[in-house]
């Protein structure tokens, strides 16, 4: 009698345990926005959680907004330091009771290689899965168009790039110059880039950077192959221009960064965990059909 109550109260506990697993909430999802956008726009990101929220039911959704409402959120995409910006979103993730046993995150735009700074710069807690959405991972070198309603904001971005991307006032303050890469003055980027040279690893070798990476399960980079607006759009994939000139472009896989894998992006590679995923479309310009197939089906379920 005694065998058969233990088995009866061992079958019992699996019972339990298969019942918690079956009905455990989704993993939260956090999402950043580009430039010219705000956390809470119903037509941009608005739009993009409530699709989340409707293809998986009781998700989490959380909009990161940077600053104290959306209007300082939106011109904080133009007008803040970016390494403030990311420290302020480790906040806003680490503080939030939801995600403390880790999230999926996607980011739009120059959404993407923020919110992989905030995988490699703030590992608690754990980023699961990255989508990056037009992001420029190797940054940019042009600005042939300028997106959301504010001109005045655009217009005081193109002049100070003008002025010089890598003078220290428009570094500190103009968030395009700090993932501005020029490809003919390289040394001076290396030198004096505050964000995008740091976490690529291209003035100093932190391990950290690396070894939080790849606690990845996923990278998945979106490019746009009609995209007007990335220069070049190879960026969105970790490509760039060939040093020294501004017209032959190199893959991902043809750069010292993923050749010596500064990041861990050949690791992830190897194992399975690197994505390259296409929208054959402009900028941002993807249908909520692709999206649905592509990540959320993918990625957040």
């Amino acid at each position: 009698m005694v065998v058969v109550k233990a088995m009866k109260i061992t079958t019992c506990f699996v019972l339990l345990c298969l019942i918690e697993i079956t009905t455990q909430d989704p993993v939260p999802v956090v999402i950043w926005h580009g430039m010219g956008d705000s956390c809470c726009n119903p037509i941009s990101m608005g739009s993009i959680k409530s699709l989340i929220e409707k293809q998986v039911q009781g998700i989490y959704v959380k909009s990161l907004e940077i600053g104290n409402n959306i209007a300082e959120d939106m011109e904080n995409g133009f007008l803040m330091n970016v390494n403030d910006q990311v420290t302020m979103a480790c906040k806003l993730i680490s503080n939030d009771s939801k995600l403390q046993n880790g999230y999926n995150s996607v980011g739009f735009s120059q959404g993407g290689q923020f919110l992989r700074a905030v995988a490699q710069r703030c590992p608690t807690p754990r980023m699961f899965n990255l989508v990056s959405v037009g992001g420029q991972h190797q940054g940019v070198y042009g600005f042939p168009k300028c997106p959301g309603d504010n001109s005045t904001l655009c217009n005081i971005v193109r002049k100070l790039l003008n002025y010089g991307a890598y003078v220290s006032f428009v570094q500190d303050h103009l968030v395009q110059a700090e993932y501005w890469q020029d490809p003919l003055n390289l040394d001076e980027y290396r030198n004096k880039s505050v964000f995008l040279a740091d976490i690529n690893q291209e003035r100093t070798k932190n391990p950290v950077y690396k070894e939080n990476l790849l606690k990845l399960k996923n990278l998945v980079l979106v490019k746009f192959l009609e995209d007007t607006m990335v220069d070049p759009k190879e960026s969105e994939w970790f490509g760039f221009y060939v040093p020294g000139q501004a017209k032959k472009l190199l893959s991902v896989f043809e750069t010292p960064l993923y050749q010596q894998d500064w990041l861990g992006l050949k690791k992830l590679n190897e194992t399975g965990r690197l994505h390259f995923l296409s929208s054959d479309s402009d900028h941002l310009r993807f249908t909520d059909d692709w999206f649905i197939s592509n990540v959320i089906n993918k990625f957040f379920k």
